[in-house]
């Protein structure tokens, strides 16, 4: 049990509904559906009817028979039983016809809203939550939230059926009716008991499920470095464990929905003896007809069947329910990044201004404390500092990724919590040190940051990097695909086209995680012509990497630990031999063209592993 358990535990962000509030939910989402429901009941009912019809007339017929009647005076009662079949029938086709319109539609609105919600999740979220996970929730999980829908209206059907089957037993035989209803709080009390069974297990094969989906998601990411390391046997031993338990826990699953209809058809093949017995004694005292047993016979055949699946149903109902369950948790997910208003954003000059912010990504562990930092419009600022200063921290505050804990951060002297972020962040751009691009085209990923752009205007985008001439190496220019995340192309190339979709972009606010650092010397001459223009005008914040970019800014705030400990210009710094000339000394020195190898570096030896 202990295997089957470990890892399946709660997400931080679910929560438990009742089953009324999970229901209300479900039943909001089809309110637009009404008149299709409405259409569905109707056919429910007229099913019902004429399945009730069908055994009555049957058994009507079969009394005649024995009264000696010819064949041509229940002719009529035979081609009544066939147009009920077919009325039957017709209703059937039309319940299920438009119960899969429906749930498609439902199931459609559902997706967009967890898709919605999944979107608006801070990045604070996905740090702490496996994606893979959360694409369980959107996908499976929104499969098995139709399955509670399609039940819900079968479970219609059956109550309506159950309810005009017991009304025939009382009018046919109250006493043997009253026989069978004896049998009926047995299978619903079994039912019940197994309700909270089988919710339990359920959600244990979700989790598993969710977890066997985010080990695919995370090895096929990964796949470079299993590979370089040698390690496709560990990523297989992985695989192995967390299928193999999702496996013992579908399978636990599986046992709970396979005791359920066994035990209940006993208990009803129980009930059915019981009234053959009843029955077939008071035929041989003549109290009732071989054609009224029959058709009670029937009947209760049809009651048992409505009331077995009716019992079952609170068990299957829970699959339904906890998807539901899964998938309102992660729509209800409180999120850590507070907008307090959501003020337009017509245009950006590009002032910020940190005011005693403290930020932390756990607590506990704080990254900033009481931080100042003032950037003028139009000012090119370069963060240096150790890993784990606050840099990149500073970055991801202003792009409004994460939430910080006290005091104010400012744009253009507003509050960035009273801003509306949509319109905001079309003015903040971002080139991160590994850009992502999307599968498509060169084309399309640099006219991703304006979806109204032409080819025209993505060629004009293009051309302003190292003058296009980077395009030329591509087979198919602008219509070259770049595979899934941009492995098709190399990391130069795609910094080329993050950077010319943000000259695309034109923003107001450029956050740049050092675009240069990974790339060999004549992408990274291309890159910097590039820069040269994003750069103009704008107000910049530099993560730096490379001394060529440090020299070119305004001015460098060097940080340690979250804290300014000088900022000036690359030439005042050095002058004043502090922390930033250790640095330099330490990590930029190399880059410089006067550079001379020699004293004061400590050459390492790699040690051989076999």
């Amino acid at each position: 049990m202990g295997f089957i358990m470990d890892g399946l535990e709660a997400e931080g962000y679910d929560r438990s509904y009742s089953d009324r509030q999970l229901v209300g939910r479900i039943v909001a989402y089809f309110r637009p559906k009404l008149r299709d429901m409405l259409l569905v009941s109707g056919a429910v009912v007229t099913a019902s009817l004429t399945g009730t019809a069908v055994t009555l007339l049957v058994a009507l017929g079969i009394d005649r028979l024995a009264d000696g009647v010819t064949f041509e005076r229940v002719a009529p009662l035979v081609l009544l039983v066939f147009l009920s079949g077919c009325v039957e029938w017709g209703a059937n086709f039309i319940r299920q016809w438009r119960t899969a319109v429906a749930v498609g539609d439902v199931v459609l609105t559902l997706r967009k809203d967890i898709l919605a919600s999944v979107v608006q999740r801070d990045m604070s979220f996905y740090d702490e939550f496996l994606s893979g996970k959360i694409v369980s929730r959107v996908t499976s999980d929104t499969e098995d939230f139709a399955t509670v829908v399609t039940l819900t209206l079968g479970l219609l059907s059956q109550v309506l059926l159950c309810g005009f089957v017991l009304a025939a037993l009382l009018i046919i035989n109250p006493g043997l009716a009253l026989v069978a209803l004896t049998i009926a709080p047995v299978v619903i009390a079994l039912s019940l008991g197994f309700r909270k069974i089988a919710r339990r297990w359920i959600q244990r094969s979700q989790r598993a499920r969710a977890r066997v989906n985010a080990n695919v998601q995370e090895m096929v990411s990964g796949i470079t470095i299993a590979k370089n390391f040698r390690q496709e046997v560990a990523v297989h031993r992985e695989f192995r464990r967390v299928n193999r338990q999702a496996y013992q826990a579908s399978l636990r699953t599986g046992y709970v929905f396979a005791a359920i209809f066994p035990l209940l058809s006993t208990v009803s093949g129980i009930g059915t003896a019981l009234i053959v017995f009843v029955g077939g004694n008071d035929v041989i005292d003549g109290a009732v007809s071989a054609g009224e047993l029959f058709l009670f016979a029937q009947a209760v055949a049809l009651f048992w069947f409505p009331l077995t699946s009716i019992a079952s149903f609170w068990s299957q109902f829970q699959l339904g329910l906890s998807a539901s369950e899964r998938v309102f948790a992660l729509i209800d997910a409180e999120p850590r990044v507070v907008q307090t208003a959501a003020e337009p954003v017509e245009r950006l000059d590009g002032r910020i201004e940190f005011r005693d912010v403290d930020f932390e990504y756990a607590p506990g562990q704080p990254v900033l404390r009481r931080f100042n930092l003032e950037i003028r419009p139009g000012e090119s600022v370069a963060l240096v500092g150790h890993t784990g200063a606050g840099k990149s921290s500073i970055g991801r505050l202003v792009a409004r990724f994460y939430e910080f804990q006290a005091g104010e951060l400012l744009i253009d002297g507003r509050d960035i919590r009273r801003l509306d972020l949509a319109q905001y962040r079309r003015k903040l751009g971002i080139v991160p040190q590994v850009p992502f691009l999307f599968s498509g085209t060169v084309s399309e990923n640099i006219r991703y940051a304006l979806p109204g752009a032409t080819e025209e205007d993505a060629l004009w985008a293009a051309k302003q990097v190292g003058h296009g001439d980077w395009l030329e190496v591509l087979p198919n220019g602008l219509q070259t695909e770049v595979g899934e995340a941009g492995r098709g192309i190399s990391l130069g190339q795609r910094q080329l086209i993050a950077l010319a979709r943000l000259i695309l972009q034109n923003p107001a606010i450029i956050i740049l995680d050092e675009a240069t650092a990974s790339v060999d010397p004549l992408t990274e001459a291309q890159i910097q012509e590039g820069l040269d223009v994003v750069l103009a005008g704008c107000t910049s914040i530099v993560i730096a990497h490379r001394l060529s970019t440090i020299r070119n800014v305004d001015r460098i705030v060097v940080l340690d630990h979250g804290r300014i400990v000088e900022e000036g210009t690359h030439d005042a710094l050095m002058l004043a031999g502090g922390h930033y000339a250790d640095l330099y000394n330490t990590y930029f020195r190399h880059q410089s063209p006067d550079y001379q190898p020699g004293a004061g570096f400590v050459r390492v030896h790699r040690r051989r592993v076999s």
